[in-house]
């Protein structure tokens, strides 16, 4: 008794499918799969496999049949396309992420900037994709009816349409916006395709070996039955086999579900390179099942049409589980399908039927509108489908409906062709081929299959068209041809748009985009959001602004123009994932306009722009262009490094260049005033620079301002430059050069020579003080000898002996200091103990002196070799030093220790010590950390020239007091004077 099913079981088995399927989704959209295997590339390409309807399950088995080896077109036509992915797929990813474009019908209303274009794209796919719906449903109803042996395929098929209409809600109910990605969705189609693949190689292997006994049993029966082989070879050489390679070529890019599961809810364009060759890979392993399928049928004598062969092996072997795996396989190809085209065809019918007719209330939830109207149009396209294969019946095979859908979107491939390679085509000639090529697909293939048609005579060209197996290819090749032919004569011979021709630059692959530099009415994101607020309603607006905000990295609070323009750029791609290109664009130009050019508000190109986009090419550059951009960066670089502020202005006063130093001089990032305008900036460089700019002076010296509490010193130059890609338009650059070092060296200059002064005139005074002085002593003297008798004059007159001495000692302390510097100087015998002595003297004329105490420990039997004039002034600068880094009340002491062959003269103090940062640069001329005015910096380097003029070495120990971390140390060694030894006879 043959083999069969009950009706029953058919139906848990479906409904049990279903529901692990929607079990799969639901897992996957909860989080609770890894996200690495959810967002695996391998997932990706699996979702792809959505290709594999249940026309590629059970068709291509009658295709073999019927075609011989042309079969393979099947599979060899969309694994082409993805073979050519860097100039085919690629491309179409970058526009589709950028732009938010989820659908065919979004890509040519984007490009051709054309509500038209949109609207007839997706009508016309309703129309061409409702066969192939019409297929999946005919497939599993009629594998049903095989397996139960009963006629009840109408009341099967609406019960599998309900039950695939509710998880389409499911998955199209979560998500109405292309930016948020349906990972269930693209898990549970990636989990079809495993069945699909298992349940396919399943049948084929037993084919191979429960049906032939192996390959060599195989190979012996091809032998025995050359009329098996020989039909696979012939029509390969006489059938449509090239016309079959360029409908599925066109399948993988232009129809709904390719294009939603490629591009829509690709999650990472790398995953894009695993398919290139996973998809291929993936459809050759189901390609060789079909022949071996196709001969183990006709070897079994298969009751069932070759194309159900699949299922019908199991029924003539007997073998219930084998063809239950069969069954669940096409089961899942049909399903797939539906569940991907349909969400893909609701969105397309939402974007550019429903939304350019009626515009939602923006008082309600505008999401909560879209989500209810797409999941009424999936049930709605769902019926249409379920519609046309009642019209149809069982009257047309599998093969045959899913070439006439194919043919249909096929006259998609050159619009799609014209946007990445073709710039001068327009919305009149694509318009005007795709009704021109759905016209001969309808009146040649639609009309004679749903009228039962045989053929009808053409008079004007006295042609007798016959509709049946061996002349579909012509119908297809000539829709295609009249397409073409219409659109190049009309994109010719008609203008683009300027619209047109920035969309067509903006899809076209070595794309380098120039949008317009242009000021908005709306000056804020909050401006934005109360714009938005008309159409979308408050709640959605705010949302939609922050969300374009989040994706751009963009403050709240931003108001330069140049994020402004990119900000409603972002605005209008998420709104075209929303509700399509055509109204993004409408509702972004009406409610978020720029100013009308003229007067102040003229129209440049977005410098900005092209520098971000030519770093994005640079490394796809070859040849001149990439020695030009070299060229470009290096010239970039200068600016960008020169040791002088650049800030280069548009004619509206927006800034496009601020380079390194003027970030450092400013205190300003680039990246917060680049695109603003000059007059955001903040005091004090506001007025700065726009004073200068309005003044007809090119040049201003030495502008003194005050930053943060310090005095900064400025030339300001200024130059009138064109704009880039806009010689018209005269913008300015400015240069700022900071003087303030310079300014503060001329000072410490000025304050040098003043002191230079100060000490030649110390010394004319000291010398002209010391004849009076003797003249004082000597009068002193002789009083003291003519009245020796009287003591108190005598004590009288030594008093004032000692106080002429000790002026004597500070003005020859005066004038050693003044002397000082010379560099011819004697070497002799210096006793330390005195020059220290004669320093501190000198020091106790000024009253800070009286602050710290000043001790000379130096041991007088310490001598050193060197000028004693020169030594002294080296005490007097190191005391000087100690005595400013220290408190009062505190001590300084200068103290000797003898080595074999030097003397060390060693100062210390009790202050707070010299920072490790500024060691290094102590003896440097006129470094100083002292006030303006109180210091030189010149007395450590001159203490340093000194020293080593001395053949001697200075090192700095601090701090000194290493447990309290107080205190310096500053030791000079010396050559030591040793007397010489007279010679013993």
């Amino acid at each position: 008794m043959p083999m069969s099913f009950s009706l029953t079981q058919m139906v848990l088995v479906t409904a049990g499918y279903l529901l692990v399927l929607f079990g799969v989704a639901w897992v996957s959209e909860r989080g609770l799969l890894p996200r690495g295997l959810t967002r695996h590339p391998l997932t990706y390409t699996l979702s792809l496999g959505v290709y594999a309807s249940a026309w590629a399950f059970y068709g291509t088995v009658g295709l073999a049949y019927e075609y011989g080896y042309g079969f393979l077109a099947c599979y060899l036509g969309v694994s082409g396309a993805f073979l050519l992915a860097p100039v085919l797929l690629y491309p179409i990813l970058r526009i589709t992420r950028t732009y938010q474009l989820s659908s065919l019908a979004d890509l040519f209303a984007f490009r051709f900037r054309s509500t038209w274009a949109g609207a007839l794209t997706t009508l016309f796919m309703l129309v061409g994709v409702l066969p192939l719906l019409a297929l999946q449903v005919q497939a599993v109803a009629e594998s049903i009816s095989i397996l139960t042996r009963e006629p009840l395929q109408q009341h099967v098929a609406m019960g599998y349409c309900v039950l695939v209409a509710l998880i389409t809600l499911f998955f199209g109910s979560r998500h109405i916006a292309s930016r948020e990605k349906h990972e269930g969705l693209v898990f549970a189609i990636a989990f079809e395709s495993l069945i699909k693949l298992v349940a396919m190689g399943g049948v084929g292997l037993y084919a191979l070996y429960g049906v032939f006994g192996g390959p060599h049993a195989l190979e012996q029966w091809l032998l025995q039955n050359q009329t098996a082989l020989s039909a696979l070879h012939t029509p390969l050489q006489e059938g449509p086999w090239r016309t079959l390679l360029l409908v599925f070529f066109a399948s993988a890019i232009v129809m709904p579900h390719m294009y939603h599961m490629a591009f829509t809810e690709n999650l990472n364009p790398r995953a894009l390179v695993s398919a290139s060759w996973g998809l291929p890979l993936f459809l050759l392993l189901m390609s060789l099942a079909v022949p071996l399928i196709l001969w183990a049928g006709l070897q079994l004598g298969a009751t069932t049409t070759p194309e159900y062969f699949t299922l019908g092996i199991g029924i003539a072997a007997n073998q219930p589980l084998l063809a239950l795996l069969a069954y669940v396989g096409g089961l899942s190809a049909s399903s797939g399908l539906i569940i991907v085209t349909t969400l893909a065809l609701s969105g397309m019918a939402l974007n550019h039927l429903v939304l350019p007719l009626y515009q939602p209330p923006a008082e309600g939830s505008i999401y909560r509108w879209l989500k209810w109207t797409r999941r009424g149009l999936i049930i709605a396209i769902l019926a249409a489908g379920y519609g046309f294969y009642l019209v149809l019946g069982t009257r047309q095979d599998l093969a045959h409906l899913g070439i006439l859908a194919f043919v249909a979107t096929l006259q998609f491939l050159p619009g799609v062709l014209s946007v990445l390679y073709w710039p001068a085509a327009n919305r009149r000639g694509f318009i005007a081929g795709l009704l021109a090529g759905i016209s001969v697909w309808l009146v040649t293939m639609l009309l004679p299959l749903v009228g039962d048609l045989q053929g009808f005579y053409i008079p004007a060209l006295d042609l007798v068209y016959v509709l049946d197996d061996t002349s579909w290819h012509m119908a297809a090749i000539a829709s295609l041809a009249v397409n073409v032919l219409i659109f190049t004569l009309v994109s010719l011979f008609t203008s683009a748009s300027p619209e047109e021709a920035s969309a067509a630059e903006a899809c076209a692959v070595d794309n380098v985009r120039r949008p317009q530099r242009r000021e908005l009415h709306a000056a804020s994101p909050q401006e934005f959001a109360t714009q938005l607020a008309k159409p979308l309603g408050p709640r959605a607006a705010q949302k939609e602004v922050e969300q374009a905000l989040r994706d751009l990295y963009l403050p709240f609070d931003e108001r330069r123009p140049y994020a402004l323009r990119r900000l409603r750029d972002r605005i209008e791609a998420n709104l075209s994932g929303l509700m399509g290109p055509s109204v993004a664009q409408d509702m972004v130009e009406t409610f978020l306009p720029y100013k009308a050019p003229g007067g102040e508000n003229y129209v440049t190109e977005d410098i900005h722009f092209i520098e971000s986009r030519l770093e994005d090419y640079h490394s796809r550059l070859t040849g001149l262009a990439a020695e030009l951009d070299a060229l470009r960066r290096y010239h970039r670089q200068t600016l960008q490094e020169l040791p002088m502020g650049v800030c280069s202005l548009a004619k509206d006063h927006e800034i496009l260049m601020w380079n390194k130093a003027m970030e450092e001089l400013t205190g300003v990032a680039a990246q917060r005033v680049v695109g603003s305008r000059l007059g955001a900036l903040e005091e004090p460089w506001h007025s700065l620079l726009l004073g200068f700019i309005h003044l007809p002076d090119q040049h201003l010296h030495k502008q003194q301002l005050t930053v943060q509490g310090h005095t900064r010193w400025l030339n300001l130059h200024k130059a009138a430059i064109a704009e880039p890609l806009a010689p018209g338009n005269s913008g300015l650059v400015l240069l700022v050069e900071d003087l303030t070092d310079t300014q503060l060296l001329e000072d410490k200059l000025v304050h040098s020579e003043r002191l230079a002064s100060i000490g030649r005139l110390a010394a004319g005074v000291a010398h002209e003080i010391g004849n009076p002085i003797t003249g004082i002593a000597c009068l002193a003297q002789n009083l003291r000898e003519e009245r020796e008798e009287d003591p108190e004059l005598n004590e009288l007159s030594s008093q004032i002996l000692d106080q002429t001495k000790r002026v004597s000692r500070i003005v020859q302390s005066l004038m050693s200091f003044a002397h000082a510097g010379s560099h011819q100087h004697s070497v002799e015998p210096v006793n330390l103990a005195q020059v220290a002595q004669d320093a501190i003297g000198l020091l106790a004329l000024n009253r800070r002196n009286f602050e710290v105490h000043f001790f000379n420990l130096c041991k007088p039997e310490h001598w050193a070799d060197g000028d004693p004039q020169r030594l002294a002034q080296v005490l007097i600068n190191l005391l000087s030093n100690a005595r400013d880094a220290s408190p009062p009340g505190s001590a300084v002491r200068v103290r000797s220790e003898a080595n074999e062959h030097t003397v060390d003269l060693i100062v210390e103090d009790e202050g707070t010590g010299i920072p490790k940062s500024i060691m290094d640069r102590l003896f440097e001329p006129f470094f100083t950390t002292k006030d303006p005015g109180e210091g030189t910096g010149l007395g450590l380097a001159l203490v340093y020239s000194i020293v080593e003029e001395h053949y001697g070495q200075i090192t700095i120990d601090s701090p000194a007091d290493v447990e309290r971390q107080l205190g310096t140390r500053i030791r000079v060694t010396l050559p030591r004077h040793v007397e010489a030894t007279p010679a013993v006879n």
